[in-house]
């Protein structure tokens, strides 16, 4: 009867553990290419287009924006980052943009 209560405890948690879904960050929308144009688009373009940034930092010395989301759940873990690296006056000097969402890696294929 032990065993028994214990088996089924164990199926239990197994098949909660594939139902449950976990975030991190916040969602934010994938960027086209021509969303940042380095030396022209501002901070204030950026929080528009996503939202406040999830971290904020140094990059070499040059302000750093951060947006983040990951989600994990159902045998899928997908993430998505978007680092924006800013000159003195504030308007985009580099950014990275990776992510392994299947729209996103299709249209940067």
């Amino acid at each position: 009867m032990r065993v028994s209560r214990l088996l089924a405890f164990g199926v239990a948690l197994v098949l909660l553990t594939g139902c449950v879904s976990i975030k991190a960050g916040r969602e934010f929308a994938s960027p086209d290419a021509s969303t940042i144009v380095a030396g022209k688009t501002g901070k204030s373009e950026l929080r528009r287009a996503f939202g406040e940034p999830y971290e904020v930092g140094l990059d070499s010395g040059d302000p750093t924006w951060t947006w983040f989301f990951a989600r994990s759940g159902g045998g899928e873990d997908r993430s998505k980052s978007l680092t924006v690296r800013f000159n003195a006056d504030g308007t985009v000097k580099s950014y990275s943009f990776s992510s392994n969402f299947p729209d996103d890696m299709q249209r940067l294929k």
